[in-house]
C-alpha cells in the first residue's frame, strides 16, 4: 500500500536525464553551475581538520543559531531567540516536511497555491491531510477572493512561496494586507511561508512574513542557505518560528533527522561573518538581464521576472503543443532543458509556458540562447 499512489519521478529529475542522454544544456533543475566564493572553499578548507565532525545540538550549532537571529533582526528589525525559536533543518523541503506532518492531521487542509512547488502537496499527504489546490491569477499575483472562497472549517494551513517558484513572482505589500484581512476572521489558520529566494528579489526589496507584526505570531518561515549561497548540494536551511509552534516542530524533526551535517554548519557559521547577502541579489539581477537580453531576438515571449533564478517564457508564437511535448522537443531536438510550467499545477493548466533557470554562467546562457535563438 502507497501512501503516495500517484507521485511519480520528479519532473526535475525526467528533465534532468534527459538532458544529459541528449546532451543538453540543462536550465531546467534550479542549481548553479558556477564555482562558489573562493572564500566560502578557503574556510572550508581551513575547517576541516578540526574537531566539528560529530553531532550538533539538535536544533542546530549554537554560533549558527546565533548569527541567523542576527540576520534577521538586520534584515527584517525582528528580533528572534536563537535558542527557542529557529531550527537548522536538511535544506529548506526537510523543514517544509517537518512543519506540515508536525501540525496537519488526518482530514486537514491545506491551501497550496498553484503554479506550487512540488514538495508541498506529498508532505501534506504523508500527514494524510487534505491539499486543496488554488489557482494564481494569469499574471500570476495572488487571487484572494479564490483563497478565502477555498477556507473551509477544516483549513489549518495555508503554503506560501514568496519569491515564487516557478515564476519569478514577488508579492507587494497590498497582498500581505489582503490577506492578514482573510485571515483575521480565522485565527486558528497557520502560515507556512516558503522564503528560499528571500535574497533574491529585484523589482522591490523582499517583503518577508518576519515584518508582518499581524501574522508572524502564527507563521513558520522557511530558509535556505542552500540557494543563497549557491551550494544547494549541502542541503542546509532553517526554520524560524514563535517558540510555542517550534517547540512542536523540534519533536519532529530529531526523530526525522536529529541534527544537520555539523561541517557544513560550521563553515556557514564562519562565513556569514564575511558574505554580504546584498551582492547576491545584484549577481543574479546581472544574470537575469543577461539572458533576457540574449532572448530578446527569439520568437519566446519573456514575462516579467521580479525575483528568484527562474525565467518563464511563453512558446505560443513557435508552437501549439502541449508544454511536456514542447519541453520534451527543445531538449531531443534543440539542445536545451526547461521544465514545463504545467507540471507545478495540481489541474495540470498549460498556458505555453516554459521555466529556464538563469543559475548559471554566462557562457552557458549565451550558449543556450543561441539555440533557443534559432527556433
Amino acid at each position: 500500500m502507497s501512501k503516495l499512489p500517484n507521485i511519480t519521478t520528479s519532473i526535475f529529475s525526467v528533465m534532468s536525464q534527459l538532458a544529459n542522454q541528449y546532451g543538453a544544456i540543462n536550465l531546467s533543475q534550479g542549481f548553479p553551475n558556477f564555482p562558489e566564493d573562493e572564500r566560502l572553499i578557503k574556510i572550508s578548507e581551513n575547517i576541516l581538520k578540526e574537531n566539528i565532525h560529530q553531532y550538533t545540538p539538535m536544533a542546530g550549532l549554537p554560533s549558527l543559531l546565533e548569527k541567523i537571529a542576527r540576520q534577521t533582526e538586520k534584515e527584517y528589525a525582528r528580533k528572534v531567540n536563537p535558542n527557542t525559536e529557529i531550527l537548522i533543518t536538511a535544506g529548506a523541503t526537510q523543514g517544509i516536511y517537518t512543519a506540515i506532518n508536525t501540525f496537519i492531521s488526518h482530514g486537514d487542509e491545506v491551501l497550496i497555491l498553484d503554479p506550487s512547488y512540488d514538495s508541498y502537496e506529498p508532505s501534506v499527504l504523508v500527514a494524510s491531510g487534505t491539499p486543496i489546490r488554488v489557482s494564481l491569477n494569469d499574471d500570476y499575483t495572488p487571487n484572494f477572493n479564490k483563497i478565502e472562497a477555498a477556507i473551509s472549517p477544516k483549513t489549518k494551513m495555508i503554503v506560501v512561496n514568496n519569491p515564487h517558484n516557478p515564476t519569478g513572482k514577488v508579492w507587494k505589500a497590498l497582498d500581505f494586507e489582503n490577506l492578514e484581512t482573510i485571515l483575521e476572521k480565522h485565527p486558528d489558520i497557520l502560515v507556512l511561508s516558503d522564503e528560499v529566494y528571500e535574497y533574491i528579489s529585484f523589482s522591490q526589496p523582499h517583503i518577508s512574513f518576519n515584518t508582518r507584526d499581524k501574522l508572524k505570531h502564527r507563521t513558520i518561515i522557511a530558509s535556505s542557505f542552500g540557494k543563497s549561497l549557491h551550494v544547494t548540494g549541502w542541503k542546509v536551511g532553517y526554520l524560524i518560528a514563535p517558540e510555542n509552534l517550534m517547540q512542536e516542530m523540534k519533536k519532529v524533526h530529531q526523530f526525522l533527522v536529529f541534527s544537520v551535517n555539523s561541517f557544513s554548519q560550521h563553515v556557514i557559521s564562519q562565513y556569514l561573518n564575511i558574505v554580504d547577502f546584498s551582492e547576491i541579489s545584484k549577481m543574479y539581477l546581472r544574470k537575469r538581464d543577461l539572458f533576457q537580453s540574449l532572448l530578446k531576438e527569439s520568437r519566446f515571449e519573456l514575462l516579467p521576472c521580479d525575483g528568484t533564478y527562474f525565467q518563464v517564457v511563453n512558446y505560443k508564437s513557435i508552437s501549439d503543443i502541449n508544454d511536456v511535448d514542447f519541453a520534451t522537443a527543445l531538449i531531443q531536438k534543440h539542445g536545451v532543458a526547461a521544465i514545463p510550467i504545467s507540471v507545478f499545477y495540481n489541474d495540470h493548466t498549460d498556458r505555453q509556458m516554459l521555466r529556464f533557470c538563469f543559475a548559471k554562467t554566462d557562457e552557458t546562457l549565451i550558449a543556450a540562447a543561441e539555440k533557443l535563438c534559432r527556433i
